[in-house]
This record gives structure tokens, sequence and C-alpha cells, in this order.
């Protein structure tokens, strides 16, 4: 059996161009050189995924992206807003493969994987609904970190803190429009709190319930505002706190 000689592609490739161009020149097609090259890069990814069946997962990285790129020069014009979307979906696309062809060992692709896939949807949905593009992009992220959490709850308990934090800035922008800075902020405690609240149940850490409560104090604070409630919060609070400090002074003499 020969081996694969590399001047049979070049020669395809010169005759498709060849075609192409004259096929342009007579008038049956336009923007020939796109075709042509998209084609080519079409081509060139999947010789590269070709490679994915035998056991080559690096392949994946250029197979993808030289796929994704093919498919932008394709695109139409009247598709070409998406055109970053595509292309950044094919790189996600090649983290994705590597992490489901070997969870354990590559749990590390979940990170970029997650943050181009949500780059990509905030691309696709920021051209509607440009509000929740900053929504999308950090709660993708946060998500990827949750998932993270889940290949090994007990080693990568670490990872919940991001992604609750980046899922809480995710609502935060949301509330940003709706109500002031102080509820806001209110909010943005609250999720903290959750957080670490979250690190204490699931991942069975007892220190964590001391930043939750903390957290989540300041967060009800801040959201009681939103019901013009935070002055009598705050007097109940100081009432609160006077009574403990005179209760433990005369139960200790």
């Amino acid at each position: 059996m020969k081996r694969f000689d590399p001047r049979i592609v070049f020669g395809l490739l010169l005759l498709a161009g060849g075609g192409l161009a004259l096929a342009q020149r007579m008038g049956y097609l336009n923007n020939t050189s796109d075709i042509f090259w998209g084609a080519v890069f079409l081509a060139a990814g999947f010789s590269f995924l070709s490679l994915l069946l035998g056991g080559h997962w690096w392949a994946s990285f250029p197979g993808f992206t030289l796929v994704g790129l093919g498919a932008v020069i394709l695109l139409p014009n009247s598709m070409g807003e998406i055109g970053g979307a595509i292309f950044l979906g094919g790189i996600a696309l090649s983290f994705w493969w590597v992490f489901f062809s070997a969870r354990v060992e590559r749990w590390w692709a979940l990170i970029p994987a997650g943050v181009l896939t949500a780059l990509s949807v905030m691309i696709i949905v920021a051209q509607r609904y440009e509000k929740f593009g900053g929504a999308i992009f950090l709660g993708g992220i946060g998500l990827a970190f949750f998932a993270v959490y889940f290949t090994e709850r007990t080693e990568r308990w670490w990872a919940l803190i991001p992604g609750g934090v980046l899922c809480t800035l995710a609502g935060v922008t949301i509330a940003a429009e709706r109500f002031g800075n102080f509820q806001t902020a209110g909010f943005f405690f609250l999720g903290l709190a959750f957080t670490f609240l979250l690190v204490a149940v699931m991942a069975r850490m007892s220190w964590a319930y001391w930043p939750a409560l903390i957290l989540g104090v300041m967060g009800v604070l801040g959201m009681a505002s939103l019901l013009d409630m935070a002055n009598y919060v705050y007097a109940v609070g100081f009432i609160a706190a006077g009574g403990f400090l005179l209760y433990r002074y005369f139960t200790n003499r």
C-alpha cells in the first residue's frame, strides 16, 4: 500500500481553485476566493479532526478552530454579525472535546470551554438583548466553575467560590439597572453569603458559616432599604446588640 502523498492534496486544491476562478470568469459564481479559502480551511480542519479517531486529542485544537474559521469565511454577508460567535464556538468545541474524552485527567478544559462558550453565546444574544450580554458572559463562566466542582467535589471545593461570585456578579449587572446602588450592593452581599453557605454545606467547611453570616446581614440591610425599612433594621440591630452585651455583663457577674 502506497504512503499518502501530500501532492495529491495540493493537486486537488489547484484544480478546485482553477475551476472556481473559471466559473467566476464565466459569470456562474461570485466571491469565489471566499469559497476557495473557506473550503481550504474546512478541509484542513476535517483532516485534523480525522486524527481524533486515532486517539490524538490534541488535534481537536487545530481541527475545530480551522473548521470554525472556514465556516466564518463561507458565511453570507447577512450573517456576518455572528461570525465571531461561530469562530469562538469552534475553539470552545475543541476544549469540550478534550474534557469529554478524558473527564478525570483533563477537567481543566472545562474552564476555557465555559469562557469561550459564554463569549460565543453573548455575541449572539447581544444582537437583540444587549443589556443581558454581561450577565450571560459572567454567568456562563460561573457555571463552568460549578461544573469543575462536580468533577471532584472533595478536592475541588474551591471552585464553588469563583462560581458563586461570578454568578452573583451576573445578577448584579441586571440588578444595577433596576435598583439603586445601595440595594445592588445588598444583592451582591446576599449572593456572596449564599456562595459561602454552599461551601459550608456542600463542601462541609464549617469556617464558611462565619463569612456567610456576616455577608448575609450586610445583604439584608442593603435589601431592606429597598422597602424603606433600613432605619428600622438598624435600630432593631443596635437594640439587640446592646441588649446582648448587657445580658452578658449581668449573667457573668
